[in-house]
């Protein structure tokens, strides 16, 4: 009696068969048991835990971006960093091989990291790291009162009003 077996590929592709109709299965269940009641505050748009003012389609700094991916290359080499303390910090590692792997694992490491500074001095040079703060625009006033008026108005002390006292009725 010959027996059949999937290969290797076809594993792969029940498995992947598998895992789509586990998805579907949750996804369909749950929209079927969840309730469906929108509203206007479910419905708006979460920004932080404030309400979003203006339009979103605005221009982004792209300063943000320059900095974001200076920090993604930092914490990738972070990422390649720790393996490397932790497996050619062993002694016994380094012992096993007369020092030869160690040595070579830390001029490697040194190498990598001189290219990353590197590469910081670079963009550090041409200027993409500093934060241009823009010049203030103070208005100007073509009014014909002059300015000293103004002036004598915003030093003005005005007596403070006491608050008017609230009433159970305009709490409702």
């Amino acid at each position: 009696m010959a027996e059949t077996y999937a290969s290797d590929f076809g594993t792969i592709l029940l498995f992947l068969i598998g895992g789509a109709i586990f998805v579907m299965i949750g996804l369909l269940t749950s929209k079927l048991i969840r309730p469906n009641r929108p509203n206007t505050e479910k419905l708006s748009t979460y920004e932080s835990g404030e309400e979003p003012i203006g339009n979103a389609w605005i221009q982004f700094n792209p300063r943000f971006y320059v900095v974001a991916l200076i920090f993604i290359i930092f914490d990738v080499e972070l990422a390649f960093l720790f393996p490397w303390a932790t497996v050619f910090g062993r002694r016994e590692l380094i012992e096993a091989t007369d020092g030869v792997w160690g040595w070579f694992a830390l001029v490697e490491m040194f190498i990598f990291i001189g290219i990353l500074v590197l590469g910081l001095a670079y963009a550090w040079a041409k200027g993409h790291l500093d934060w241009i703060k823009p010049e203030p625009v103070v208005p100007k006033s073509r009014s014909k009162i002059p300015a000293e008026m103004y002036q004598r108005v915003n030093e003005r002390q005005y007596p403070k009003r006491a608050a008017a006292p609230e009433t159970t009725e305009s709490k409702a």
